[in-house]
């Protein structure tokens, strides 16, 4: 391996980690996966023995501290991340931590002190609409004032249907969490207050999951995002975003790159998956990252995002439960993240 090829250890074998390791190898250059972790002993070494000279792990401290690993990503569920980024940060190696940073804000301020004491920020999470073409021409559009001040943002997030494991807590801590980390991001705001409405069930989904549900945020500058979180609609993968301004609207993701019209009928393609919709940002996410990770840099949501993006989650989680207006509480914005 090059001196100048980035060693990757990555932490889970997973849907995610498994496609991170598939699109290091096929899409993006100057890295190389040298060493896997996985609980699985048999699911982690069929991943290693995929790759040129790559060790298997079930101990994700023993992968970090395999040799030739430079950088790490993280793709275990989210209560194991915490453990794994910190044994990263104790070897100063940069991270991209697949969401949740952490499951709670607790556990997302324990990792910004650990960078604090370095002095320099290392881990990125990895919120991927912010690599999305799309997402980069409102998020540009909005800058420039192009349709006024924001007022309102409307997000749609539907899955074709949810996996077995999936609870009612997950649609906001795992799905509407993407629309809080976007919207913060769009805005350049942080939120303030969440309020979680939840009609009666759609019939399609599974005993005892509240789905679908509507999840209003408000702003520190004033904004209001209204998102719906269907995870068992049944046609499909959708997520879409309308900004409306004081001086016009833009919207994206209706997915209408070609419409056919034939036989008296006229349609098209609807993704299925997150991995394909948003195919092109992961490889966008990597590329950037393997760059400023190969300068001890980070190249998209910090630390600081995933503490933001735990403690809405958290609000939310509550509004939920309660049925009320939530408010959402942050720590005073540490100097390293301003």
């Amino acid at each position: 391996m090059s001196t100048s090829t980035l060693g990757i250890a990555v932490i889970g074998t997973g849907k995610m980690g498994a496609d991170h390791v598939r699109r290091i190898g096929r899409s993006v250059g100057g890295a190389r996966v040298v060493a896997v972790a996985d609980p699985d002993g048999d699911r982690v070494k069929e991943v290693a023995g995929a790759l040129d000279g790559a060790s298997a792990h079930t101990d994700p401290a023993a992968a970090i501290a395999a040799p030739g690993v430079r950088a790490v990503l993280i793709a275990s569920p989210g209560p194991a991340h915490e453990e794994a980024i910190l044994h990263a940060l104790e070897r100063e190696l940069p991270v991209l931590c697949e969401k949740p940073l952490t499951p709670d804000p607790a556990g997302a301020l324990r990792v910004m002190e650990a960078e604090q004491r370095l002095g320099r920020r290392l881990v990125q999470v990895g919120f991927m609409r912010r690599h999305d073409a799309e997402y980069e021409g409102l998020k540009q559009l909005l800058d420039a004032g192009g349709i006024g001040r924001p007022l309102f943002l409307h997000c749609r997030h539907r899955n074709a249907s949810s996996p077995s494991f999936f609870t009612s807590d997950m649609l906001i801590s795992d799905s509407v969490v993407h629309e809080v980390d976007a919207a913060r991001w769009l805005l350049g705001q942080e939120i303030t207050a969440v309020t979680v409405l939840s009609p009666r069930p759609s019939t399609a989904a599974p005993e005892g999951l509240r789905d679908p549900r509507l999840v209003l945020l408000e702003t520190s500058g004033g904004a209001v995002v209204d998102v719906e979180i269907f995870v068992n609609c049944g046609f499909g993968y959708q997520v879409q975003c309308e900004a409306v301004g004081e001086a016009g609207t833009a919207r994206i993701g209706d997915g209408h790159a070609m419409v056919v019209q034939s036989a008296g009928r006229w349609g098209g393609a609807i993704d299925q998956d997150f991995t394909v919709r948003f195919a092109d940002a992961y490889d966008r996410q990597l590329r950037r990252w393997v760059e400023a990770a190969g300068r001890g840099r980070v190249a998209g949501p910090d630390a600081w995002d995933g503490y933001a993006a735990a403690a809405v989650s958290e609000a939310g989680l509550a509004a939920a439960r309660s049925g009320v207006r939530t408010v959402v509480e942050l720590v005073e914005r540490p100097a390293l993240y301003r």
